[in-house]
């Protein structure tokens, strides 16, 4: 059996940390004597409670987690972190059940930025402050998890990433904990600077906080219903635009261009393929807009730019209703919600590595029919393809498509309509936020969905998140059993 002690206590470092967090809304409403203060106030106190009584009923015991205890630490921290987020939504003056209240939690911490909540705009500033931070604390955990954990657990693919595999000269630093400390640095001063751009452009400073911590984080939650498209502003649009596509590049390449390897980002093949697609998405997006909807250039490259890169990125924010675009837009919206950012990014979505990967794959497999005593080896940044990445990769894609459908098919036993099941399963096992139609389109809600297809969303939040094979493997008896 596996010895869960290590486990218990991360997780009750984890919970403990969180109640700290929790301090900071309470202090936002205290300050403008709105009584959901103390909510966070009792939920800071039970998630202390049950933090320090994991830590001192597991402590003593070195904390050396074998692969399966990592597994298990994976999934059990995003699940405890989750349930216990949702208990300030729970207490607060919102009339929320538990429900809903695990679900927006579960969002937030995701980085999905699903919601359903009404009436963000008369919204106490505490609630509002701690929907962010539940999308900032995750995007970090979710860059720490992808550089350190996922690729030591040879998941999906994950391991082309492994650092210490790597030549010495390609290592960012030495020690894992170095790395972590570098990417902390750049995820704050990142959110530092998009705050003060949202603060130059226009918002207020409260509303710049909270959008630079769900930006960088490509979160997507807003202080307001009509998310970014509130302001109305180019500049603000634009800031945005940008600061998504940054949190949606590999962090450790920011660690390695600030230690002095200045074409780290610029010459990776991961970004480049991202940035092209990105570029040409928003290229056929405007095009379209200027010739079948009459908008004037400008307006269309704005337009187009925006809701592009927050749909591909997984952050979610909206400045108008894509919905009406047209057929084709839905389609190209519907296919970019897969595609994601770059590994070790705060970014969701497939991940644009994976298609590389069978890119080359197919290349090769096309040049072998062609020739088949030839010798053709795939290629990944300059670097060969190991038979073991290339099978990760492609069972990956296939557990991917087939969670994507049984998420769809259990939405639709639940009475949903196509579109609403079909675009709720993408954007939940995807990460991305808004769905497709008038019910959870960019113009919608997710609370007027029943109570079983919110907890079925939020475990494909959770799936999505964390790679689908982390959670999956917790399913099969032999992996208990050793």
């Amino acid at each position: 059996m596996i010895d869960l002690r290590p486990v218990f206590f991360i997780c009750g470092i984890l919970l403990v940390t969180m109640s700290v967090v929790m301090a900071v809304p309470a202090v936002a409403d205290r300050m403008v004597n709105n009584p959901d203060w103390q909510a966070f106030a009792i939920s800071s106190l039970l998630t202390l409670f049950a933090g320090g009584l994991l830590i001192l009923t597991n402590r003593g015991r070195a904390v050396v987690l074998s692969v399966r205890q990592a597994f298990v630490l994976t999934t059990a921290s995003w699940a405890s972190i989750a349930a216990f987020g949702a208990l300030p939504f729970t207490f607060a003056e919102l009339d929320m059940s538990f429900t809903d209240a695990l679900f927006e939690s579960m969002s937030g911490i995701t980085t999905t930025g699903s919601t359903v909540m009404t009436g963000l705009d008369q919204a106490p500033p505490g609630i509002l402050l701690w929907r962010s931070l539940l999308q900032w604390m995750g995007g970090i955990g979710i860059i720490v998890v992808a550089v350190a954990i996922l690729p030591m657990l040879r998941v999906g693919g994950m391991q082309i990433f492994r650092m210490e595999s790597s030549d010495k000269s390609e290592k960012v630093m030495p020690r894992a904990a170095q790395i972590a400390t570098g990417i902390a640095v750049v995820y704050i001063v990142l959110s530092v600077m998009c705050a003060g751009a949202y603060w130059a452009a226009g918002m207020s400073a409260f509303e710049a906080i909270n959008h630079a911590m769900t930006t960088i984080a490509t979160g997507g939650y807003s202080t307001s219903d009509l998310s970014v498209g509130l302001f109305d502003n180019a500049t603000i649009d634009w800031v945005a635009t940008g600061f998504m596509i940054l949190g949606a590049l590999p962090f450790v390449l920011y660690v390695q261009t600030v230690r002095g390897r200045i074409s780290a980002l610029l010459t990776d093949s991961q970004v480049q393929w991202f940035l092209v697609i990105v570029g040409s998405a928003v290229l056929v997006m405007a095009l379209w807009l200027m010739t079948t909807r009459s908008v004037p250039m400008a307006l269309a490259f704005r337009a187009s730019s925006f809701n592009v890169v927050s749909i591909i990125t997984g952050t979610g924010y909206s400045t108008s209703d894509f919905g009406q675009w047209g057929g084709f837009a839905l389609a190209a919206f519907f296919l970019l919600m897969f595609i994601g950012g770059c590994a070790g990014s705060t970014s969701c979505g497939i991940k644009v590595f994976r298609f590389q990967v069978l890119y080359a794959t197919a290349k090769v497999q096309i040049a072998r029919l062609m020739q088949p005593h030839g010798v053709f080896i795939p290629y990944y940044n300059r670097q060969p393809i190991s038979e073991e990445v290339t099978s990760s990769v492609m069972g990956f894609f296939f557990l991917f498509v087939i969670a994507f459908a049984m998420l769809a098919l259990l939405l639709g036993l639940l009475g949903l309509d196509f579109l609403t099941c079909v675009s709720g399963a993408a954007t939940a096992i995807a990460n991305v936020g808004p769905g497709l139609g008038d019910v959870i389109g960019p113009a919608g809600n997710f609370k007027a969905l029943p109570d079983g297809a919110k907890w079925v969303l939020s475990a494909g939040m959770l799936l999505g998140r964390l790679e689908l094979f982390t959670v999956l493997i917790l399913f099969v008896p032999a992996f208990w059993r050793g």
